[in-house]
């Protein structure tokens, strides 16, 4: 990495299960570690269907039941401006990076990763979406995303 990353922004399909949580998730690992401070950690979504509303209470329970509120949170649509906002944007699946390239209309100069892909984990392991999976796809979201988040504070603060 020639440029130190300050700024994170983590994207799903509609923010409002696993970017809310990957975002709440990465800023409660950043506190422990006592790096937050120097981070700016937020989400959103690909699609516009949820903007305004906070995220799914699934997403909610399960942050709650590690110790994370992740109820404050409002779901917002992803911008052009982000490209140009944030250092990195990291998506929880293919197809969150290729609808996030088509929204890159100002070609800014942010990175656009997968999520796990930038921790170091397999280069083709995805996030899924839990929409449609009950409570445990969220408890296996919320564990991947864990995992990815301890490699990825890992690797933006190794000495």
């Amino acid at each position: 990495m020639s440029e130190p990353i300050s700024s994170i922004l983590f994207i799903c399909l509609g923010n409002i299960c696993r970017s809310p949580l990957a975002e709440g998730v990465f800023r409660n690992e950043a506190q422990k570690r006592g790096v937050a401070d120097q981070l700016t950690i937020d989400s959103a979504g690909t699609g516009g269907w949820h903007i305004g509303n906070p995220p799914d209470q699934r997403s909610i329970e399960t942050a709650a039941n590690h110790d994370i509120n992740i109820s404050h949170q409002v779901c917002r649509r992803l911008t052009s401006r982000d490209f140009n906002t944030f250092d990195l944007i990291l998506g929880m699946d293919n197809s969150n990076i290729i609808n996030a390239t088509s929204a890159n209309r100002a070609n800014g100069p942010a990175q656009l990763l997968l999520f796990t892909q930038f921790a170091g984990m397999r280069d083709d392991l995805e996030i899924a979406d839990p929409y449609y999976s009950g409570v445990e796809g969220f408890e296996t979201a919320y564990q991947l995303i864990k995992q990815a988040s301890r490699s990825t504070l890992d690797r933006l603060f190794a000495d």
